[in-house]
């Protein structure tokens, strides 16, 4: 049941961000136990990209899901996985440069180019919490591409003019790296999660023999596990009318002289 319930928002989480919300919602206390924690995680990130010309970096936000699965022998020690939906990576104010159209460089001529990848990122980490709820994480992280585009901008007239360039057959559909970070497991209702982590890419960024950059993004997230409590409450029902003594019905409790 619980692997159908992970291949559903798995799917779901892929086609779309507010599906996967919603199904979490109505699933998330069928995917919690003792040794599974499953919630919704987001928040911002900045990004660049290493060896790029650019003046800053990229803010955006980012939304998923997230998997802790602990281990029985020491319950300290977890996997923490998931998929993070929504999580644009890219590089602020690169140098504007030919669009070969006359009249779209002469209008963008001295204005600037900020360049947005998105991916379905997949992080698979080794996690450890410390006894006061301190916890620190490292491990893989894999992307597939979902979209990329240079985003021209220039001022004419006191008015923005925006220009979109698809650039996704440019740039290299899986990406991956390492990443690590550090949090706290808050003790408050069922335990809200907030976590610093970097995201160190290893794979060149771009297609073709040009100079290689690398993603490079600082994730600053919430995590709020979905339905853990109910799944307690659910569990701990279970394990009462187990305890219960049912007597048959022709059976009388006699006193003890």
């Amino acid at each position: 049941m619980k692997k159908g319930l992970l291949l559903l928002i798995v799917f779901f989480s892929v086609t779309s961000g507010h599906s996967q919300v919603l199904i979490s919602l109505i699933f998330g206390d069928k995917l919690n136990s003792p040794f599974l924690e499953f919630g919704l995680e987001g928040g911002v990130n900045f990004s660049d990209i290493s060896g790029l010309e650019s003046s800053g970096t990229n803010a955006g936000f980012n939304l998923g899901f997230y998997f802790d699965i602990r281990s029985k022998q020491n319950p300290a020690w977890m996997i923490n996985t998931g998929v993070i939906v929504k999580s644009p990576m890219g590089a602020h104010s690169i140098p504007v440069y030919s669009l070969n159209d006359v009249n779209l460089d002469n209008t963008f001529a001295g204005g600037s180019v900020n360049r947005e990848i998105r991916y379905f990122n997949v992080p698979i980490l080794i996690k450890y919490q410390f006894k006061n709820r301190i916890y620190l994480k490292t491990g893989p992280q894999f992307g597939l591409l979902a979209k990329a585009f240079d985003e021209f901008k220039q001022e004419v007239d006191k008015d923005d003019v925006i220009y979109k360039k698809n650039i996704r057959d440019q740039i290299r559909v899986i990406d991956a790296g390492v990443a690590f970070g550090a949090g706290y497991h808050m003790n408050v209702g069922n335990g809200l999660n907030v976590t610093v982590q970097y995201y160190y890419g290893l794979v060149p960024v771009m297609k073709g023999d040009g100079p290689n950059v690398y993603n490079r993004s600082l994730y600053l997230t919430a995590g709020i596990p979905i339905g853990k409590g109910k799944a307690a409450q659910r569990r701990a029902e279970k394990e009462a009318e187990l305890n219960k003594v049912v007597l048959p019905e022709d059976e009388e409790v006699k006193p003890k002289k």
